[in-house]
């Protein structure tokens, strides 16, 4: 009896050894799926301001490091229009840039740039003022069809560079300071062409997947297109195997393998690839494997969500949205 129970045990550590190295090996090959920039003219918009208070929503991301202290010049400086452009350069950022008055001007990971969306609001929106989109132009250095603006949740339009929204920080103290370089991991100095400043593989316009906050069903993972990822109960997670075999795949397309350096706003460490019965490999989050919908026509659409009582999008931490 005491040996079977032993021999229990080690199976049970085995079990969990196995799921914990789904949950957590990663999968290098690289895809190519590119989130174009939203477009836009050389000035952007009419008349339009953004609030830095009441902004309807929440999220995180910005409480780590920084400096919240009071601007110098006063708390307008920082939430007028952009104004003309700039691009400065250090030796640590390489090029980013900054409004007509020098304050530095950032990006969000957690922010979507196809299709533009932000997802500060709230307190996030005090500490990271939206620049609003009237009276922008661009500079040299900077491509004036990579301008344009997004309508936040409040109605305001927020100026955006590459799709990706822009913002100041509150913690910069005068301009020309970078203080909300990297804090809290999400936020970063935007390089003339949108990317993060200063890094070379992180949220920028060739994500293959991230996290979009959708009005119903609250953050998702999307592709890089923007359209919604879903998982099927009739897959499983470990052992990982397919329930979508034939004229299933008709309907629901398996997600290629992704790099996991090209992922924002959900957990690298998680994203795995399984190989498919036709040697093709499929992106799997949280050792769940992941589709898109032919009947999603359009970035945002949610049309597959509880198709048949099996299909859901999946939630920024890999479960079953809406449930």
């Amino acid at each position: 009896m005491e040996k079977r129970h032993i021999a229990f045990a080690g199976v049970s550590v085995a079990m969990v050894l196995l799921t914990a190295a789904c949950g957590s090996s990663k999968d290098n090959s690289a895809g190519s799926a590119n989130v174009q920039p939203a477009g836009g003219s050389q000035t952007v918009g009419a008349g339009a301001s953004a609030s830095t208070g009441a902004v309807a929503g929440a999220t995180g991301g910005y409480e780590a490091g920084g400096d919240t202290g009071a601007a110098a010049g006063g708390e307008g400086e920082r939430t007028g229009p952009a104004k003309q452009l700039a691009v400065k350069e250090d030796a640590k950022l390489g090029k980013f840039v900054t409004d007509s008055k020098g304050w530095t001007l950032y990006r969000f990971d957690e922010d979507t740039p196809k299709p533009a969306k932000s997802n500060c609001n709230d307190d996030c929106a005090t500490k990271w003022p939206a620049v609003p989109a009237d009276d922008a132009a661009a500079t040299t250095g900077i491509e004036s069809s990579k301008l344009g603006s997004v309508t936040r949740s409040d109605g305001t339009k927020q100026l955006t560079l590459a799709g990706w929204p822009v913002y100041r920080f509150a913690g910069d103290a005068k301009p020309g300071d970078t203080k909300g370089q990297g804090v809290g991991g999400t936020w970063n100095a935007l390089a003339p062409d949108g990317k993060p400043a200063g890094k070379t593989a992180a949220a920028d316009d060739s994500l293959q997947l991230m996290v979009n906050n959708n009005a119903e069903l609250g953050k998702i993972i999307v592709d890089g297109k923007g359209m919604t990822v879903y998982r099927f109960n009739k897959d499983s997670a470990w052992p990982m195997k397919t329930g979508c075999l034939g004229a299933c795949l008709d309907t629901w397309k398996p997600v290629k393998a992704v790099d996991t350096t090209k992922v924002a706003g959900l957990d690298a460490a998680k994203v795995t690839s399984f190989k498919r019965p036709d040697g093709t490999k499929q992106a799997a989050f949280d050792c769940w494997l992941l589709y898109t919908f032919t009947g999603d026509k359009k970035p945002g659409d949610i049309n597959g969500q509880g198709v048949k009582g099996t299909w859901f999008a999946v939630t920024d931490k890999g479960k079953k949205a809406g449930q």
